[in-house]
């Protein structure tokens, strides 16, 4: 029998730096897994039905949308690119990504902050509202303008996912964090594995007069409410008051270093904190964060298209797009539960390099692939080259990951609509190579301590 709401919220873990009971660390962590995979589900339902709608708005004579496609043919027209619709869509769809990702980018940090103000549990009720208010806004749009201010919406109520890293972080256990964080990493491959599949059985399965997407956004809109209700009952405050920051504004302070680019690669908020890092093992960081940006920068941005890809030069419907995440999310989960748990202590940049390297040929193969078997092909290597330090610096790379798929997805479909998919993933796999030095430099700078 699961504790009352009560219990959840009295029974907190001991103040005075003693370990929470094993059975409360675990209880705390199956609730944070069970939570982040349910809004997991809802937040993956649109990646396979994402190029469909561009289409659909395209077509349906949408005032907003024909307002920007002529926007970008006069553009087009200015600079001297052949004017191609079918790539207007791709740019778009970058763009909706890029503002999702930037938001969640400034609003993450603010929401931690004010957690750490008020408390772990009413910040992520309040996130979960929000979400809710995004997908009953995206079941119930008729327009493109409707639809994008839903992702906005979205985008800045997608602080709870840094939420559930926060109150895994909390725990007293190392171990438990360790597991905790071990939980997450399996809440997003289940999430990203079994939400796209979903999505696109829904858009096949629509009746007529519903639009396609009808019935996946509202499925989206009942997760949000499911998680809303199960962290409402089950979710205790793993922050004791005790332990908050007295001032919301010195804790939104604090975050300024993490809404910085420059404070975020230079790493200012470790060399403030109480344990500053020595001068080589601040440079190591540096290095660190820079791999981190530039592999997420390029993958995000090519991971962003390649549904677009898939639907433009192959015709995959909703039901094709979401087997292909299905693949990709089964062969990744087969990896990280074979070859990437082996990797021996002392070993890891090595691995990240040999996945970077893969994800060279892999990503050429997908932008060239001239037909399905190669298209495969180079999905298979994507997938093994993609499954390839705690508080403070995680949280600065964290916020970094962010940046980067904030950027990533617009640069990467600027590049697509200026030169063509052949010569978007040409250039970008060409530069996987720079992370790949920057980590040899890392390497050599680790055996000089």
């Amino acid at each position: 029998m699961g504790l009352s709401k009560e219990e959840s919220c009295t029974r907190r873990p001991p103040i005075k730096g003693q370990p929470e009971p094993p059975e409360l660390a675990n209880r705390a962590i199956t609730i944070v897994f069970l939570a982040l995979l349910i809004d997991l589900l809802g937040f993956t339902l649109i990646l396979p039905l994402l190029p469909s709608i561009l289409d659909h708005y395209g077509n349906s004579n949408d005032p907003f949308y024909q307002s920007l496609q002529q926007g970008v043919d006069w553009f087009a027209a200015m600079i001297g690119v052949p004017p191609e619709r079918k790539y207007n869509s791709v740019l778009f769809g970058g763009l909706i990504g890029s503002i999702f990702s930037i938001l969640q980018f400034f609003f993450s940090p603010l929401t931690g902050a004010a957690s750490d103000s008020f408390g772990r549990r009413p910040v992520m009720l309040l996130t979960l509202v929000g979400l809710i208010m995004s997908y009953a806004l995206w079941a119930l749009s008729k327009s493109f303008g409707a639809f994008l201010l839903s992702r906005v919406i979205g985008g800045i109520s997608k602080g709870n996912v840094s939420l559930s890293t926060a109150v895994i972080a909390d725990l007293s256990s190392p171990q438990a964090r360790s597991k905790g964080m071990a939980m997450i990493g399996v809440a997003f491959s289940l999430g990203f594995t079994i939400g796209p599949m979903i999505g696109a059985y829904l858009a096949a399965e629509t009746g007529k007069g519903d639009v396609f997407y009808f019935h996946a956004a509202l499925l989206a809109l009942v997760f949000a409410i499911s998680d809303l209700v199960f962290v409402f009952c089950f979710l205790p405050e793993t922050l004791p008051r005790e332990k908050r920051v007295s001032s919301v504004l010195s804790g939104f302070q604090a975050a300024s270093d993490l809404l910085s680019p420059v404070a975020l690669f230079q790493f200012s908020a470790v060399t403030r904190g109480k344990d500053s890092p020595s001068r080589e093992k601040l440079q190591n960081l540096k290095v660190l964060g820079l791999v981190y940006f530039l592999y997420l920068f390029l993958f995000s941005g090519l991971e962003y298209t390649l549904s677009f890809l898939t639907h433009q030069r192959f015709h995959f419907s909703s039901m094709q797009q979401g087997q292909m995440f299905f693949f990709i999310g089964i062969t990744m989960a087969v990896i990280q539960g074979g070859y990437a748990r082996r990797i021996k202590p002392g070993c890891e940049i090595q691995a990240v390099k040999r996945a970077i390297l893969l994800l060279i040929p892999a990503f050429l193969l997908i932008g060239w692939a001239w037909n399905v078997m190669v298209l495969g092909v180079g999905l298979l290597l994507y997938s093994f080259g993609s499954a390839g330090q705690k508080g403070t610096i995680m949280g600065t790379l964290r916020s970094l990951g962010a940046l980067a798929r904030a950027v990533g997805p617009i640069v990467s479909a600027t590049v697509y609509w200026l030169a063509g998919v052949q010569m978007c993933f040409t250039i970008c796999s060409v530069m996987f190579l720079l992370p790949i030095i920057f980590l040899g430099g890392l390497k050599q700078q680790t055996k000089a301590e």
